[in-house]
């Protein structure tokens, strides 16, 4: 055995933990069907999002995790439920009063707004391959109106029509009484409107695999369940796609967790072996609400790209994904910088702590290195106290502070110059409150002023760290240090919380952070 093998089998990162977990399924053999079996669903009637995001990275991580310690193929499959019904009209397609004849058909069946696919859903599955493709996921699409149409979900739905009352049985545990009257877990298309019809089944025979219902104007249909004339409704179409596919492994959020019981027994009944499940806590809003795609609370995955970079937001979604996180845009520095704080460690460390490394399972193992010579957030406060507007003004002060750097020897330092300066206009540029100090702070940055305008040595932030502290203890005390950094966020950068001092003078330049103290004192800051 390797000794990547061998390490990664006693790893406790998550990914290798989940791994374990799929491997105990096969461990007197592979499976007959050749391939372990990963899937991750999406539903089709808007655009993807960093939820999609979020389910697909975290299980490619488990996968690929998978892959190390064991030699069994594995199969990624990401599928469409676009037979669902179109059930409101989005309101923010193009032509959107011209959907309304199309409520409750399949998403398939409603035209494209936009006029580029053959229907809304086709629309959509392209945006989720192109979506999936941007971020080099490696996955086989499935489309659900092919999977139905074309006979692959055929002899489960039989078996569902022999199994009936048993499928019966577990779904009407869950459901209200009044529901429970007009339940069925089938949803015929209706032959002549092609819409999802919600009726109850008068009859379903198992000699036939047909289903007979009265449409909504008590007009009685018989279709078989095959051949694409109904599909499941969604909790039974979970555990019967489990079943049809042989799904080994699926996580999903915290807002399924009650229902996993159901799609679990559904799918034994139907046959098979119910898959190991991840349940992943759901994120929050800045106020602590859970994240909607309706109320359109959240952060959507273009506006973390407007601000960072791709890998930090996949070091976000790797970290304890047990626990609810506030994703808000205010996480995202701290992602940028901890996600590079990883990488740099990386290299430095033994197989153990690689495989722990939130950055192996970002990267799947090929990690590159950090070429973030200065940290995102003094990126941001460099940008705060230069006012730039574009990338090149901060990169003037980075070609004084590391003169070895350049956009093309350290693109990664270059894309995060300019997401600084997009972050620092619309979010620090807004909110920046400067304050004129109090008579101790005045003295304290008056000497400050002075040993910087008197400075003759290196310009490296540990020597210049030196001076903050010694000016802060002289005249706030070591018990009130805090004050001091306070009075230098506030005064200086217009902030409550800010960077390392020193290294932000080293950056900033000595005679530059001279200037700012001088205006910060004149109160010309604010």
């Amino acid at each position: 055995m390797s000794e990547l093998r061998e390490t990664a089998l006693q790893s406790k990162a998550w990914p290798f933990e989940e791994a374990r977990r799929v491997l105990k399924r096969y461990a007197k053999g592979a499976p007959e069907k050749g391939y372990v079996l990963f899937e991750t669903g999406y539903g089709p009637s808007g655009l993807p999002h960093i939820g999609t995001f979020g389910e697909v990275a975290r299980t490619t991580m488990i996968k690929t995790a998978f892959e190390v310690i064991s030699d069994i193929p594995t199969k990624l499959i990401c599928f469409s439920d676009d037979l669902d019904g179109m059930r409101k009209v989005p309101g923010n397609v193009p032509n959107s009063e011209s959907l309304h004849e199309h409520l409750q058909k399949p998403l398939t069946s409603v035209p494209d707004p936009f006029g580029t696919h053959e229907s809304f859903g086709h629309h959509n599955n392209a945006m989720l391959r192109r979506f999936l493709d941007t971020f080099g996921f490696e996955y086989e699409f499935y489309s659900a109106t092919e999977f139905y149409g074309s006979g692959q979900f055929d002899e489960v739905l039989k078996r569902a029509v022999e199994k009936y009352d048993d499928i019966m049985a577990i779904m009407l545990k869950s459901l209200r009484e009044e529901r429970r009257q007009t339940y069925s877990i089938f949803l015929p298309f209706h032959p002549e409107t092609g819409q999802v019809l919600y009726v109850p089944m008068k009859k379903v025979c198992a000699e036939t695999y047909t289903v007979t219902f009265d449409d909504e104007d008590g007009k009685e249909w018989t279709v078989p369940v095959t051949g694409g004339n109904v599909k499941l409704q969604w909790k039974p179409d979970f555990g019967a796609r489990w079943a049809a596919l042989e799904v080994d492994f699926e996580m999903y959020g915290k807002d399924h967790s009650t229902n996993t019981p159901i799609y679990d027994g559904i799918c034994r009944v139907l046959g098979h072996r119910a898959p190991e499940h991840f349940t992943y806590e759901l994120f929050l809003d800045a106020n602590g609400q859970k994240i909607s795609k309706t109320s359109g609370n959240g952060i959507s995955i273009d506006e973390w790209l407007t601000y960072a970079s791709t890998e930090s937001l996949a070091y976000f979604m790797y970290q304890k994904p047990k626990t609810a996180k506030r994703m808000h845009f205010d996480v995202i520095p701290k992602a940028m910088d901890e996600y590079h704080q990883q990488l740099r460690a990386y290299h430095g460390q033994d197989l153990k702590a690689q495989l722990n490394n939130p950055v192996w399972h970002i990267h799947g193992g090929e990690v590159p290195e950090s070429k973030m010579v200065v940290p995102f957030s003094m990126l941001l406060n460099l940008a705060s106290v230069a006012s730039a507007h574009d990338k090149e003004t901060l990169w003037g002060f980075i070609r004084r502070y590391a003169p070895e750097a350049t956009a093309e020897t350290h693109p990664d330092l270059d894309a995060a110059a300019g997401y600084a300066v997009k972050y620092f206009e619309d979010f620090i540029q807004p909110a920046k409150v400067f304050r004129a100090p109090d008579d101790i702070e005045r003295a304290a940055l008056q000497e400050f002023r002075a040993k910087l305008a008197a400075w003759d040595g290196e310009t490296d932030g540990d020597s210049l760290q030196g001076i903050v502290f010694e000016v802060g203890r002289e005249h706030f005390g070591k018990e009130n240090m805090r004050n001091w950094f306070k009075a230098l966020y506030e005064v200086l950068l217009g902030a409550s919380q800010g960077p390392r001092f020193g290294g932000f003078v080293a950056l900033y330049g000595v005679e530059e952070t001279v200037a700012l103290i001088d205006k910060g004192l004149a109160g010309e800051l604010g």
